[in-house]
């Protein structure tokens, strides 16, 4: 056995809570997260080593007991910041699900949360986040699960979180590019060209590539890729084969599914689904109980 094999473990679960949130408890070693970006929140503690990560512009290092913290759709990576790599435990909440929880506590700001810092050191909370967690996984009491996980973003929002800053619209308004984001995020699985695409935003290919990752942070290539996961995603949630998910989604075969989707993700879609399943397996019980 490689003598890094035990570092690189990755489980992935699903609590009911809110709708439905995604979590991660891994260690890593070798693991080198591309470039991407989540539909939900990056919530995440550091329980050893040190996590180096891409967000806002900049690298940032995550030491033990801190805590990570990106914005929904917010392009950032991931990679051992030590030689021994780091280990970690992570929720992904939607926006909705941060704004629901504002509107209910009836917060000056509206809407969901905007986090400033990348990285963050409040102990506290790193310790509540870890309890939310472990009870996530390993309780049945669902009192203790809500009250938990609603305690647990109700100080995430209320320390850390702030109003969003305003768009550069230099940037972000451009007619031309969101209409290259939107055919993207609407047709992944297109086998679009870039000179398409060029032509849609009415610019030369190497200005689209220019101004299309300067407004969001990827080039419209690795954008696709993106989008081409969060389909794949949709599509596992509802249980279509793994093959015909690769290949409904763009991916040239099942490989290339699994390689993009652990780069951005941390597991294989084979893992993913699994606990999708299981997830769907223990509400039907709980429905006929």
């Amino acid at each position: 056995m490689n003598k890094h094999s035990s570092k690189e473990q990755a489980h992935f679960s699903l609590a009911d809570e809110l709708g439905g949130i995604e979590l991660l408890n891994a260690s890593y070693q070798k693991q080198n997260f591309s470039r991407h970006s989540h539909e939900g929140y990056t919530v995440g503690v550091i329980d050893t080593g040190a996590q180096r990560f891409y967000r806002t512009g900049g690298d940032h290092v995550a030491p033990q007991d801190s805590i990570i913290l990106v914005n929904a759709d917010e392009v950032h990576n991931g990679r051992s910041a030590t030689d021994n790599g780091w280990s970690y435990r992570a929720m992904y909440p939607l926006p909705e699900q941060f704004a629901d929880i504002a509107a209910a506590i009836g917060t000056k700001r509206t809407g969901a949360p905007y986090f400033p810092e990348p990285v963050v050191k409040d102990k506290p909370l790193a310790d509540l986040l870890r309890l939310t967690f472990e009870t996530l996984t390993g309780s049945d009491n669902a009192l203790l699960r809500e009250s938990l996980i609603y305690t647990s973003m109700v100080k995430l929002m209320t320390r850390h979180g702030a109003s969003r800053p305003p768009a550069d619209t230099a940037k972000t308004a451009q007619r031309q590019l969101t209409l290259v984001k939107q055919f993207l995020d609407d047709m992944p699985a297109s086998d679009v060209s870039l000179t398409a695409l060029a032509n849609l935003a009415g610019m030369s290919p190497y200005y689209l590539i220019k101004q299309f990752q300067q407004c969001f942070g990827l080039p419209p290539h690795a954008y696709q890729i993106q989008s081409r996961i969060r389909l794949a995603k949709q599509k596992i949630r509802a249980g279509e084969p793994l093959l015909d998910v690769a290949l409904g989604c763009g991916f040239h075969d099942q490989s290339h599914l699994n390689r993009h989707f652990k780069r951005a993700l941390g597991v294989t879609p084979g893992q993913y689904a699994k606990e999708v399943e299981r997830n769907n397996v223990q509400a039907r019980r709980t429905h006929f109980l």
